[in-house]
């Protein structure tokens, strides 16, 4: 597979994140933290419950890391959804988004008949022969449509993150504290939860932390709606006092359903992961070193001696992930804001010669400069990324890239544009030194 990008150049007095790579890509979701009743997805419910106690005048430290209410917001089966809103007809049929050979995702219809994520194709058909497959190896609409989403949600709070097209952190700390402060001490008997409370936990509302989070289920509720009234889209989202959990708890009632977490229950919601894979925030190469080290559970974790972790994983990491098992997490919810890069990319499969491949990257530059010149920015790099599938299912990746020259970033939005990439590729083919080789 090869891939294509451009950084473009930062605008003057502009705050911007370095993006995920790997943002167009689909990666598998983390399994749900804990069990409960699976409902039928729909248009959003809020569940009011019954008013409390009244609670007492309080206040918590604004830097206390419980003073944080975080909102994980995560659309259900997004590429499907998707390809319905596109496709009505594609409603209540077991539906597939396939990319290359696997069925990234999959409505619910399909995964109540035995599909299931990055399953094969193959595999996939056999479990489900009425399966509709739509080929979503264009990003472009499921790009487009996240970004509403994001957009949507910073109506709410300023403070967002992106994580992937599907997945969105929001900071609401600030907004919970003004509607508490809206609020006078005797309308606290009207706080009540929207969605669910993790492990049916009690709720007391003499208890400040409890009401924050409280208020936070209401304004996740009201996120909810507004994503599926405006856009049509389904979602669960999470309500905590840190990144981790919120991502955690999230995925406790699926689909279109929410869950908040209280303080009491976060040593239950860690305790229910099944292995240390499942901790957001540990890789796949971290997690194979501390399998050698004998740790596979949260609680391996969590016991295991901080001098030992620290000599095999260094200070920062081994202090980060122990905290991580014991549901702490200080990590801010950094602003995404616009992307660094952008990239096309392609199997080239179908290529079995240099004139087809250079037909293809063509095509994937014509892309990538229509996105650009949306954007507005100027871009400064281009880079080329080969990734070749080795036996064991691996991928190897090189790339090499070079500057875009400043006469061509000029032309950027005339008719000449395209040629100019082209011209910049062929001419800087030897120098960015790629050999390929073709089989027959």
């Amino acid at each position: 597979m090869d891939m294509l990008g451009v950084e473009p150049e930062e605008e003057e007095d502009e705050d911007e994140e370095e993006e995920d790579e790997e943002e167009d890509t689909m990666d598998p979701q983390l399994l749900g933290a804990a069990g409960g009743p699976r409902s039928s997805s729909g248009p959003v419910e809020a569940v009011r419950l019954a008013p409390f106690a009244a609670v007492h005048s309080q206040v918590v430290p604004a830097g206390s890391a419980s003073y944080r209410v975080i909102v994980h917001v995560d659309l259900d089966c997004f590429y499907a959804q998707v390809e319905m809103i596109s496709h009505p007809e594609l409603k209540g049929k077991p539906l597939g988004v396939q990319q290359k050979y696997l069925v990234v995702t999959c409505n619910y219809e399909a995964r109540k008949l035995g599909v299931k994520k990055l399953m094969s194709v193959r595999d996939a058909k056999e479990k489900c022969p009425q399966l509709v497959l739509v080929n979503g190896e264009d990003l472009t609409r499921y790009r487009e449509m996240s970004y509403k989403v994001t957009e949507l949600l910073e109506e709410f709070s300023p403070v967002v993150e992106r994580l992937g097209f599907d997945e969105n952190f929001v900071d609401i700390t600030q907004t919970v504290e003004k509607r508490l402060h809206q609020l006078q001490s005797d309308d606290y008997s009207v706080v009540a939860v929207c969605g669910h409370v993790y492990n049916n936990q009690s709720v007391n509302l003499n208890d400040i932390l409890h009401v924050r989070l409280l208020i936070g289920s209401q304004i996740a509720a009201e996120m909810r709606e507004a994503i599926f009234n405006q856009l049509g889209l389904t979602g669960c989202a999470g309500v905590a006092s840190n990144k981790l959990l919120s991502k955690l708890v999230s995925g406790t009632f699926k689909p279109n359903q929410q869950t908040v977490l209280m303080p009491e229950s976060c040593q239950d919601l860690i305790g229910s992961l099944d292995h240390i894979k499942q901790m957001p925030g540990i890789g796949y190469k971290t997690t194979k070193r501390l399998e050698s080290l004998g740790i596979n559970s949260v609680h391996d974790l969590q016991i295991f001696s901080p001098e030992i972790l620290e000599k095999e994983l260094g200070i920062s990491v081994a202090q980060r992930i122990q905290k991580l098992s014991f549901g702490e997490d200080n990590s801010p919810v950094t602003p995404s804001g616009p992307p660094q890069s952008f990239s096309e990319e392609d199997s080239f499969k179908k290529c079995s010669s240099e004139v087809e491949a250079k037909k293809k990257i063509e095509e994937l530059l014509a892309k990538l400069l229509n996105r650009v010149c949306k954007d507005g920015r100027k871009p400064h790099t281009i880079r080329l990324i080969i990734r070749r599938f080795s036996s064991d299912r691996h991928f190897n990746r090189e790339s090499r890239q070079c500057p875009i020259p400043s006469h061509v970033i000029q032309k950027l939005g005339t008719e000449n544009e395209r040629y100019s990439y082209g011209r910049i590729f062929t001419r800087q083919r030897d120098k960015l030194g790629f050999s390929t080789k073709w089989k027959n």
